[in-house]
């Protein structure tokens, strides 16, 4: 599907990006592989990993929407990943995050546009379904301009899907670094918001896999959400920090106990498939004839019983403290 096409990602130099772009010269023979970003040393460092010729390096940021209209001609798919993403430093600046987490979704929906892009996903979290914290706002904003994208775009080719997923195993920011620095400098303790906090986890190759099968699937208009263990944040503690006593710090700004993915009031448009659920819209579009219980590669759903919730406290899926060992490698 990507052999011969051009793909932009925004955020390209994050986590999410290198193994992306990893995996896509490992599969495919891409004919460009744009990354848009705004850090210009991030896109030296990466420059030197990946230099084939069909990488190009854009300077740019999701604010400025002409930069992104010229980034994107003659593109063929898109994924937004940039973001700002640290949910305590978005409740101290809330209007740096909703500039480039709202506004920024808004310039990349008009650049794909205008540009006549085949498809854009858009990268989403498990914080913006039932909010609590301005990030998570920010993100279901951002969600929801992408799915009624597919009303603006009129007749216009460009589709628009969003991908949902939890916490991301060793991602910069995240809680095994910080356990993995704690240990590696001689900690005497581990620090945890909770001991009986749970998170959604899954690995970015298994998050990459699954935005890939998505280009494939997606009708426009859907949120894909993979069905991926919980783990228990002192569980993790205990996996990365074996023997070392756990010191509770409280919750920080605008987290939450346990997240939610699937949350119950989306019930009667969720559709479970064999290893993920789909969020219909709940908006009409111009086009009536979409079925979101059966994709584009003919995988069929069902719709969910009402009320049902996919939340990490009550999956049915949990990792052990030998299976988190093993599971940043193993996935």
């Amino acid at each position: 599907m990507f052999d011969n096409k051009s793909i932009l990602i925004t955020g390209g130099t994050g986590s999410f990006g290198k193994k992306y772009v990893k995996t896509l010269l490992e599969r495919y023979q891409p004919a460009r592989l744009i990354i848009y970003s705004r850090d210009e040393l991030k896109q030296y460092e990466m420059q030197e990993e990946f230099d084939q010729p069909c990488m190009r390096y854009f300077i740019g940021d999701v604010r400025d929407k002409d930069r992104l209209k010229q980034a994107m001609r003659d593109v063929d798919f898109v994924i937004h990943a940039a973001a700002l993403k640290q949910v305590p430093a978005a409740e101290y600046n809330p209007m740096e995050c909703i500039k480039t987490n709202i506004h920024g979704a808004e310039n990349v929906i008009a650049a794909a546009i205008a540009n006549d892009v085949e498809k854009v996903i858009a990268l989403s979290t498990d914080k913006a379904a039932a909010p609590i914290n301005l990030y998570g706002a920010t993100k279901l904003a951002s969600d929801k301009l992408f799915v009624a994208a597919n009303n603006t775009v009129g007749k216009g080719p460009t589709r628009f899907s969003v991908v949902r997923y939890g916490n991301v195993v060793g991602s910069r920011g995240s809680v095994v670094p910080l356990f993995k620095k704690k240990v590696a400098e001689g900690a005497k303790s581990i620090p945890i918001t909770h001991p009986e906090m749970t998170r959604f986890w899954i690995t970015l190759q298994m998050g990459v896999d699954f935005v890939l099968r998505n280009f494939e699937r997606m009708h426009g208009g859907e949120i894909f959400i993979p069905k991926i263990p919980s783990v228990k944040i002192k569980d993790l503690a205990e996996a990365y920090a074996p023997g070392l006593p756990i010191e509770d710090i409280g919750i920080r700004p605008g987290e939450k106990l346990h997240e939610v993915m699937c949350p119950t009031d989306d019930s009667y448009h969720t559709f479970e498939f064999e290893d993920h659920y789909v969020i219909a819209p709940s908006i009409k579009f111009y086009r009536d004839d979409l079925k979101y219980d059966e994709n584009m590669i003919g995988e069929k759903g069902e719709l969910v019983r009402q009320g049902f919730e996919y939340q990490s406290g009550t999956n049915e899926h949990f990792l052990s403290i030998e299976d988190i060992k093993g599971f940043e490698n193993g996935a």
